[in-house]
């Protein structure tokens, strides 16, 4: 019930934040009935299109459809753990202990490995999407939609209380697209988003963008703006270039506008949100004259409606020595689409200066496209010291190990 709750909330206040005016020429859109609604012209009001409910019950590993799941020659994949319904971001502790955001939910676990047996315990619970964990320095940072919380020394010490930072961060009210990834990048600043409240409109002054902060809150620095909603992010291990998927708006058609892989080789860089989407198409219900002048266009497309989730570099010595620096990407899945697409990783392969990327599928079988169904969204990735590769799964609150073997 309190979810519901929390969801029908942000529900009115979404409608008041993106009851902006188009600019003169801009479609007419009917005011939504719920959210996600939003930006749905009158001629789609039938469509039968609607966000995929989360699964927020623990699902067992016996009911996990591993065996669908196809990854390259000598790649393998096992369910690593279990139990964590909503599963999305996942931060590591010096001595093992993985801790995982989520959003429906409300929760952030610790998974612990004792004796071959990993087990979860909630660290906190009735928070608003808390989808936002890092770690650094001993202490873990959750940031959900209202509230910043520091746990100092967690690892070690269990029951100890966090530290409420929330003030030193400034949050701004609205919550639709404002559930967080959060990462600390090569500059030891904490790196957050605040996505647009809306799926089309043109947002206040504090959003659609990333900010970065110094450990404690202080410092705030704007530092990529006409960012409608990052889910994931990760900085190249040589040139240390902060890479950012961005997920399009709803309800331009159902082959875009295509989410975006962007890539931010200078602080201050505007990605294009509202009026420009992708490689550079405007949009419909918001047209500017020269929407797409001064605007960093999207690196990559990564597919219409993907949802395209966490970014990673791979650094290991495990994987085949073709991967080292590969960009593996995670889509959770289409739901603004009449057939089904994503639901997978794929890679992106660049040459030496970082340009060219091909994009190759990785790991898929999440999706049946024969029944249009899935069985799994995955989300995030963590790597292990061994080189091995966890991946997040949303739907099924399970961490999936990815490993090779010659």
């Amino acid at each position: 019930m309190r979810v519901l709750t929390t969801l029908a909330a942000a529900s009115l206040t979404l409608l008041a934040a993106c009851q902006s005016t188009p600019p003169a020429g801009g479609s007419k859109l009917a005011p939504p009935a719920q959210a996600w609604q939003q930006g749905r012209l009158p001629e789609q009001a039938s469509s039968t299109l609607a966000p995929l409910a989360g699964k927020l019950t623990a699902t067992p590993a016996s009911e996990i459809a591993l065996a669908n799941l196809k990854l390259p020659a000598g790649f393998k994949v096992e369910v690593w753990a279990t139990g964590m319904p909503g599963a999305r971001a996942m931060a590591r502790a010096e001595n093992g202990k993985i801790y995982v955001g989520t959003r429906g939910i409300g929760r952030v676990y610790e998974l612990s490995e004792s004796n071959g047996t990993r087990t979860a315990r909630v660290v906190v619970d009735k928070l608003v999407q808390p989808a936002g964990v890092a770690y650094a320095n001993g202490a873990l940072y959750v940031m959900a939609i209202d509230k910043v919380l520091r746990y100092d020394g967690i690892a070690t010490n269990p029951n100890v209380q966090p530290v409420d930072m929330t003030a030193a961060f400034k949050l701004p009210k609205e919550q639709h697209h404002n559930w967080k990834y959060i990462a600390f990048g090569p500059d030891g600043k904490l790196y957050v988003p605040f996505g647009a409240p809306c799926n089309i409109c043109v947002p206040g002054e504090e959003y659609a963008q990333i900010r970065r902060y110094n450990a404690d809150g202080s410092g705030m620095e704007v530092v990529a703006r006409g960012v409608r909603n990052t889910q994931g992010f990760a900085w190249h291990p040589e040139t240390k270039e902060m890479w950012f998927t961005d997920h399009g708006r709803d309800w331009m058609g159902d082959d875009g506008p295509a989410d975006e892989l962007n890539r931010m080789t200078k602080v201050g860089l505007n990605f294009g949100f509202p009026y420009c989407h992708a490689q550079g198409i405007a949009d419909r219900d918001y047209p500017k004259a020269g929407a797409c002048d001064g605007v960093t266009t999207a690196f990559q497309t990564m597919g219409p409606h993907a949802a395209a989730m966490g970014v990673h570099f791979y650094t290991g010595s495990m994987f085949p020595a073709e991967y080292r620096n590969v960009m593996f990407v995670a889509r959770k899945g289409s739901w603004n689409r009449t057939q089904k697409f994503g639901y997978d990783v794929v890679t992106v392969r660049t040459d030496a200066q970082g340009n060219n990327p091909v994009v190759r599928p990785f790991m898929t079988g999440f999706l049946d496209p024969v029944n249009d169904s899935f069985s799994g969204r995955p989300t995030y990735f963590l790597q292990l010291p061994d080189g091995s590769l966890l991946l997040s799964d949303e739907q099924m609150g399970a961490i999936y190990r990815i490993s090779y073997a010659k």
